[in-house]
């Protein structure tokens, strides 16, 4: 139980916000869409605890706080949409930490390989660049499909899409890119 040990509340506020989509769909009937929303971000506040390298942490403190800035006013002006706004912005969000380490350097998942091999060398780099794109495409795209099925899905499509197709989706590109990884290291040789 997280409420006994203080060091479990971090794991237990990420999987809160991987159930999050299951949360709404079985809250919003019943609950403030305003409850929903806080429990998401107690969720991002949570995420943002397990983040210890400050490298990594600056790349989503302005597209977070833009997020959390977005979710209160929904909360205020509609709440159980907000509730179902919650996945699209922090898609959003994501999409934004991402994208801005493409403009202003090192990209975000280079940060992410200097913390295991800090003299990444060039090809190096440009491979996580285009990584870094990949993913902040995948996730403008994910935000916009979590928009469409909020906006004209059911509740039912809706936590499907944002609670099974959205992490199903992210685990294979994910799954993709480590053995897209290992081809390139093999091609490439010793370094």
């Amino acid at each position: 139980m997280p409420a006994r040990n203080p060091a479990n509340w971090p794991k237990f506020m990420v999987a809160t916000g991987l159930a999050y989509p299951f949360l709404v769909y079985a809250g919003l009937p019943y609950l403030p869409g305003r409850a929903l929303l806080l429990l998401g971000l107690a969720a991002v506040l949570a995420r943002l605890l397990l983040v210890r390298k400050v490298a990594v942490l600056a790349a989503w403190t302005a597209p977070l706080a833009a997020g959390v800035a977005c979710l209160a006013v929904l909360a205020v002006l509609d709440p159980p949409w907000g509730a179902r706004a919650y996945p699209v912005v922090m898609n959003l969000a994501a999409c934004g930490a991402f994208a801005t380490t493409l403009l202003y350097p090192p990209s975000l998942v280079e940060r992410i390989a200097r913390l295991r091999e800090p003299n990444l060398p060039p090809r190096g780099v440009r491979y996580t660049r285009r990584v870094t794109q990949v993913w902040a495409g995948f996730l403008a795209a994910n935000a916009a499909a979590s928009a469409a099925v909020a906006a004209w899905g059911t509740l039912a499509q809706w936590t499907l899409w944002n609670g099974f197709f959205a992490y199903l989706l992210m685990g294979a590109l994910f799954a993709g890119e480590l053995l897209v990884r290992r081809r390139v290291r093999r091609q490439a040789g010793p370094a």
